[in-house]
């Protein structure tokens, strides 16, 4: 066995599912499933996203905001696919049904997952931008300074942050989603320390990781108040306004952050990226063996794993069984 190694950066990330983890290597990405029947299942796709090819997806601070479109686009096309699996009964197309796939001509799940993505960065400005604002002008009576208030909204948002992963932890599908969201992690962590991927090596691994969205979501929350620190407007309805305004840049910000520290593990950005990585002790608990065995297929779908350890640590480490005679493959489609 290899003595621990710093971190190299691998490339690959993803987010867990209803019973099972989404991974993604540059263009492509897989979906492993959990099915009822305990068998896993395995769907390998490429995801272009938005403005495909374009140079303005190189700028920094511009491609935060198209990676972070692209993120909940595909996040959403892989939770549905996911759901598939463990839905009661196939229900019959209903005249709704057809209408709509005639009027997207047979593009309705690309337009169904549009709207679910719109509509949930509208509800995530409603309660992590624009509730913490009005909840702090309540206050605005007793605290004459523009710099304090602007600071107790920051803290409010996030506090609403960390209650509102808390409280959604207690739910039973969640929590099992925390786990799933563990294994990713573990699975990056994993080889990203030059281990093989098993289920021993996975399990030994830190669920916690710099590149995770849920320190992207501490990020934003902390830039977002040095920014609206500065804003120096009177009337209420400007500032809501402006700071809707500046959330894609707020995001870009975020994402150049988390991008360095995924790449960098220097003293700075391990204090930057603390406290993202404490709160990803609510947003990831520790998996079960068999949601790890998961988590491999997904990183062996879409990454060579023993070539990169070979590349990048320059050796090739003894392999064990990952699947520790459990003789369940996955099946896998392309």
């Amino acid at each position: 066995m290899a003595k621990r190694r710093r971190g190299r950066y691998s490339g690959i990330g993803g987010q867990a599912v209803l019973e099972g983890v989404m991974m993604k290597n540059g263009e492509k990405y897989a979906v492993a499933v959990r099915k009822p029947d305990g068998g896993i299942d395995v769907e390998i796709e490429n995801y272009q996203g938005v403005l495909h090819g374009s140079k303005i997806k190189e700028i920094p601070f511009i491609r935060g905001i198209f990676n972070f479109v692209d993120s909940m686009l595909l996040g959403t096309r892989c939770l549905n696919h996911s759901a598939s699996f463990y839905e009661d009964d196939k229900a019959s197309e209903t005249k709704a049904d057809k209408v709509v796939n005639k009027v997207t001509k047979g593009n309705a799940e690309k337009v169904f997952t549009a709207l679910v993505t719109v509509i949930s960065i509208l509800l995530a400005v409603g309660i992590f931008i624009v509730l913490p604002y009005f909840i702090s002008s309540l206050l605005k009576e007793y605290v004459r300074s523009n710099a304090l208030m602007a600071i107790i909204e920051g803290v409010i948002r996030i506090l609403i942050f960390i209650l509102y992963v808390a409280g959604i932890a207690m739910m039973q599908d969640i929590k099992r989603l925390y786990m799933y969201h563990g294994a990713e992690h573990k699975c990056i962590n994993c080889i990203e320390r030059g281990r093989a991927l098993t289920v021993r090596n996975v399990m030994r691994s830190s669920r916690l990781h710099k590149r995770c969205g849920t320190s992207f979501m501490f990020f934003v929350m902390f830039v977002s108040i040095i920014l609206f620190f500065f804003i120096r407007v009177s009337n209420p309805v400007e500032k809501v306004v402006l700071r809707i305004l500046l959330i894609p840049v707020i995001a870009g910000i975020s994402y150049e952050i988390i991008r360095l520290a995924g790449r960098t593990d220097n003293v700075f950005v391990k204090l930057l990226s603390a406290p993202g990585m404490m709160i990803q002790r609510l947003t990831t608990k520790e998996p079960t063996r068999e949601m790890v065995e998961v988590a491999i297929a997904s990183v062996e779908a879409v990454f060579d794993w023993k070539q990169y350890l070979i590349d990048e640590f320059g050796y090739e480490e003894e392999q064990e069984t990952v699947r520790e005679e459990d003789g369940n493959q996955p099946e896998t489609k392309g």
